[in-house]
């Protein structure tokens, strides 16, 4: 497969020589970057270059070679990816919950403690269909969790929302439209509880003020005064988030 940057054509990824391995990069030709940009996406699909308009392959590789300590590293430093089988550990409003099959094959997911004394996501049902059952039940409670916050943080300002939606979305935590509809990751229920509670106050914010101005951010932080606080730990911890499920 090749793409497009300027009249040129580049292949889909490039190989770059790290020692006795090599990093594949993807790339993605853009015609309205300004510059090569090399990142990591959140959802773990591995590092992207850009390619601006009139940029070619050989300038890609010289960009990724003078980056490629920077990329390593961040490679090392991604958290390793957690599935959602027995015996994992998933983080639930900020709590660390162990995984435990309860061998029924019917029932509902239940919070309790393992014999170990820990937190614990008890899910019934066979082994390969208890990663499925675990991610409707986390957007299950997402959902509850952030239509009790929105609804209350809307009744404050004297606003109503429309409409909520779960999503998976990598580059951004919430987003609300014009119409008042809301939509928001599933991933914040596994964020402390004061975490989903900040994104939630920052979309209902945006219902009297559609801009990140002075006035926006007064009005966050009378909804949420943790908002500065939040913002830093989704700064840090964000990332991690999207490597569970």
């Amino acid at each position: 497969m090749f793409l497009r940057a300027g009249k040129k054509t580049l292949p889909d990824h490039i190989e770059i020589q790290t020692g006795a391995s090599a990093v594949r990069i993807r790339l993605k030709a853009n015609p309205r970057a300004q510059r090569y940009l090399l990142r990591l996406p959140a959802d773990r699909s591995g590092p992207v270059l850009t390619v601006p308009k009139g940029g070619d392959l050989a300038r890609a590789e010289r960009f990724a070679r003078q980056h490629i300590d920077w990329l390593i590293e961040r490679l090392q430093d991604r958290a390793d990816h957690v599935t959602f089988l027995p015996g994992e550990i998933v983080p639930l409003r900020g709590e660390d919950h162990v995984i435990v099959p309860t061998g029924k094959l019917r029932g509902l997911i239940t919070l309790g403690r393992n014999d170990a004394g820990l937190p614990a996501l008890f899910v019934p049902g066979a082994e390969d269909h208890i990663p499925r059952k675990v991610t409707t039940w986390l957007k299950e409670q997402a959902r509850a969790d952030l239509s009790a916050r929105t609804t209350l943080h809307a009744a404050t300002i004297g606003k109503k929302v429309a409409a909520i939606s779960i999503r998976d979305t990598t580059s951004r935590w919430g987003s609300c439209a014009s119409n008042g509809r809301l939509s928001f990751s599933w991933r914040l229920i596994l964020a402390p509880t004061e975490i989903l509670d900040y994104v939630a106050a920052h979309e209902v914010a945006h219902l009297k003020e559609m801009n990140h101005s002075a006035r926006f951010w007064r009005l966050c932080e009378q909804l949420a005064p943790q908002t500065p606080k939040a913002r830093v730990w989704l700064k840090q911890n964000g990332v991690r988030l999207h490597g569970y499920g």
